[in-house]
């Protein structure tokens, strides 16, 4: 790989940074001009307190200081308070990253693992039963929204037999020792992990199973049977790993949501991640947690977009001779 495709998809990523973070600056101001009218306890602010909020909220002066002292503060990582909570929002964030990160992750793994295998075995066994059945299902499950199989599964696993919680990280009040708490966490994480894995199966099995298919019309397929070798060898050598190309990019998206989390799903199981928090934010009008959330989401599909680029370079050498 070239360093001036290295440079360019570098340039080209801390740039769409630049306009993610102007636009998070204009975006939240146009939607509410004074947002300390809904800061807790306004009511009972003085004027004196209530220019220190200003002037600690970067809303003093003109739009060109906020937005210097918008810019400065990005830089340090401080995105104010939280107008809920009161608290710090990167602490805010910090608290809740690690369950969303556990939760989104986990299924994000299982979703490309699962979804990789049913599309490469349909693709290769095109027409046969498994086809026919695997990409009715993956249809299905790519058209039906992520919240509705947790509604489901609360109604109908957790409501009516009772195995699992209906929601929340933890049993609360219970007294269990380190194996009991692992344990716990993994019985309140079954439902909504098993609802993201639904969610987002089909994607990618639709997506793999048209990229085999595209694949096996290569004449480079036809020569590797030519050379005498098993059809396990020309699918394993061959066939998979150039039709995992198109898949590159849906994998750096998918771990690019992990940082952001699943609002829907995360709010009908009330699991404390990131999500929720989108969720409860966008309920109390809480713009600095919104404008953070925001920020760090769209960080985080930046990255993993220039990780897919890099990688897809290294697995496809044309890909920079096009560039």
């Amino acid at each position: 790989m070239s360093w001036r495709y290295l440079l360019k998809k570098v340039g080209g990523a801390f740039l769409t940074m630049a306009v993610v973070v102007v636009f998070n600056f204009f975006l939240f101001r146009i939607v509410d001009r004074d947002p300390l009218a809904k800061y807790r306890g306004r009511s009972k602010l003085t004027p004196e307190q209530r220019e220190t909020m200003i002037r600690r909220m970067g809303l003093e002066g003109s739009k060109w200081d906020q937005f210097v002292v918008y810019v400065k503060s990005v830089f340090r990582l401080d995105f104010g308070r939280s107008f809920d909570s009161t608290q710090p929002v990167l602490e805010e964030i910090k608290m809740r990253l690690p369950a969303t990160l556990l939760l989104v992750g986990v299924s994000t793994l299982l979703t490309i693992f699962i979804g990789l295998y049913i599309g490469t075995k349909a693709g290769w066994r095109r027409g046969s039963r498994f086809d026919k059945a695997s990409t009715s299902a993956s249809m299905v499950l790519y058209s039906t929204p992520e919240f509705f199989f947790g509604m489901l599964l609360l109604a109908f696993v957790a409501g009516r037999t009772g195995w699992f919680p209906t929601g929340g990280l933890r049993t609360v009040g219970a007294d269990h020792d380190f194996v009991g708490n692992i344990l716990d966490r993994l019985h309140h994480l079954v439902l909504p992990m098993l609802t993201l894995t639904l969610g987002y199966l089909g994607s990618y099995a639709l997506i793999m199973r048209t990229s085999m298919i595209e694949t096996l019309g290569e004449d480079y397929l036809v020569t590797a049977r030519a050379k005498g070798l098993k059809d396990s060898e020309v699918m394993s050598r061959h066939a998979v790993p150039n039709a995992l190309l198109p898949s590159v990019s849906l994998i750096a998206i998918s771990c690019g949501y992990i940082i952001g989390g699943a609002i829907t799903t995360e709010t009908v199981f009330s699991y404390p991640g990131l999500g929720l928090a989108t969720a409860n934010a966008i309920q109390n009008n809480d713009l600095p947690m919104l404008q953070a959330l925001f920020m760090l989401a769209s960080a985080a599909v930046i990255l993993f977009n220039l990780i897919a680029d890099i990688i897809y370079a290294f697995l496809d050498p044309r890909v920079k001779r096009v560039e």
